[in-house]
C-alpha cells in the first residue's frame, strides 16, 4: 500500500473515530447530572425565565434535533456558544490550545533529551553504576505524583531560591517568533532592514523561564518511561546478529550503537511518544492547575464546574482529534525508520 492510500484510509478511519467521540460526548451531556439552565439562571429565577433560557440555548428541542444541529454546526466549524461567557466555543477552546500544546511539546522535548541518552548509557553499561543510577531515576520518576513534584519545585526553586516564577504564562512561543516576523514584514521594511533580535531573545527567555517548571513536572513520568523503554530496546537490539556482523566489519562502536541499534530501537519509542503526546495534551490538567497554566485542561475543569457544555464538548473533541492525528503520524513514520514496516 502506498503512502497516499494509507493516509486516505487512516483519515477515513479517523473521521469515524472523531464522530464516535462527538457522539459519546453528546450522550454524556444528556445523562450527566446537573442542568445547565440552573447554573446560568439567577437563584431567584422564575420557571418562565428558566424556560426562556432553555429555549434560547436550544435545550428544549428533542435530542435528535439537538444532535443533528450540533453535527451540522461542527461541519461548518461552529461548536456553539459558551453558556457562561456568551462567546463562540471554538474561539475560547482554540484560544487555549496553544498553551497546552506548548506545554506538551516542551515536556516531550525535555523527556526525549534526557531519556534516550540515559537509556543508551544504561544499556551499554549494564550492571554498572550508570545503569543502576538510570534505573533508580526511572523508578523515582514513575513513582512520583505530578502534583506533588510541581508543588515541591515551586516551594524550593520558586519560593526558597526565587529562580523561577510560581505560575501563569505572560507570553507564548508564538509571541517570541512573532517578534522576528513582525519586524521583517511590517511597515514595508526593506529586505536588508535589521531585525529586532533583542526583543526576540527577551521574549523567548521569558517564555522559557515560565515554562521550565511546568514542563519538567509534566515530563518527569514521560522521561522515566522512555528511559526504561530505550534501555530494554537497546539491550534487545545489541544482542542481535546484525550488530555482531557490523562489529565484525570493523565499524566503530559509536556507529554501531547509534546508527544501527538505536535507529531500530526508535520504532517503539516513537509509538509511545505519539501516544504520550496525545495524553499530555489531554491529561495536563493537574500540572496546569498547579502552575495556573491557561491551557485546555484548566478550561475543561472550569467548564465542568459550571456545566458549560459547548466548551466541554469542544475541548474533548479537540483532544480526541489530536489523538487521531498523532497516531496517524506515528504510523506514517514507521516506514521511514524501518522500510520493512509497510503501510498495511
Amino acid at each position: 500500500m502506498s503512502l497516499g492510500r494509507f493516509l486516505v484510509k487512516r483519515t477515513l478511519q479517523g473521521v469515524l473515530v472523531v464522530w464516535g467521540v462527538i457522539t459519546v460526548v453528546f450522550v454524556l451531556r444528556v445523562i450527566s447530572p446537573g442542568d445547565p439552565v440552573t447554573f446560568i439562571a439567577p437563584l431567584d429565577a422564575s420557571p418562565e425565565l428558566k424556560r426562556r433560557i432553555a429555549s434560547d440555548l436550544g435545550l428544549d428541542q428533542p435530542l435528535y434535533v439537538q444532535y443533528g444541529e450540533y453535527l451540522a454546526g461542527l461541519v461548518q466549524g461552529d461548536m456553539g456558544y459558551s453558556y457562561r461567557r456568551g462567546l463562540p466555543a471554538s474561539e475560547i477552546v482554540f484560544g487555549r490550545v496553544p498553551a497546552t500544546v506548548e506545554l506538551a511539546v516542551a515536556s516531550s522535548l525535555v523527556a526525549m533529551v534526557l531519556s534516550i541518552p540515559l537509556g543508551v548509557v544504561a544499556a551499554t553499561r549494564r550492571h554498572e553504576p550508570a545503569d543502576y543510577g538510570a534505573t533508580l531515576f526511572s523508578l523515582l520518576g514513575i513513582s512520583t505524583p505530578n502534583f506533588w513534584l510541581g508543588i515541591m519545585l515551586i516551594l524550593v526553586l520558586s519560593v526558597q531560591f526565587d529562580l523561577f516564577p510560581t505560575s501563569t504564562r505572560p507570553v507564548g512561543f508564538a509571541d517570541a517568533f512573532g517578534q522576528l516576523v513582525w519586524v521583517r514584514f511590517e511597515g514595508g521594511l526593506s529586505v536588508g532592514a535589521p531585525l529586532d533580535v533583542g526583543a526576540f531573545v527577551e521574549t523567548l527567555r521569558t517564555w522559557l523561564w515560565y515554562i521550565a517548571l511546568p514542563a519538567t513536572t509534566l515530563g518527569t513520568y514521560f522521561t522515566a518511561l522512555i528511559t526504561r523503554l530505550t534501555r530494554s530496546g537497546m539491550l534487545d537490539e545489541l544482542g542481535k546478529e546484525y550488530v555482531d556482523a557490523a562489529r565484525a566489519k570493523g565499524l566503530p562502536e559509536t556507529l554501531v550503537r547509534y546508527r544501527h541499534a538505536l535507529r531500530n530501537t526508535l520504532i517503539p519509542i516513537i509509538t509511545v511518544l505519539g501516544l504520550q503526546l496525545g495524553t499530555l495534551i489531554g491529561g495536563a490538567v493537574i500540572t496546569e492547575a498547579v502552575f495556573a497554566w491557561p491551557g485546555l485542561g484548566t478550561l475543561l475543569i472550569e467548564s465542568i464546574n459550571v456545566r458549560d457544555w459547548p466548551i466541554i464538548q469542544g475541548s474533548l473533541i479537540v483532544i480526541g482529534t489530536s489523538f487521531v492525528v498523532l497516531n496517524t503520524a506515528v504510523d506514517a513514520l514507521y516506514a521511514y525508520l524501518n522500510p520493512q514496516v509497510g503501510y498495511e
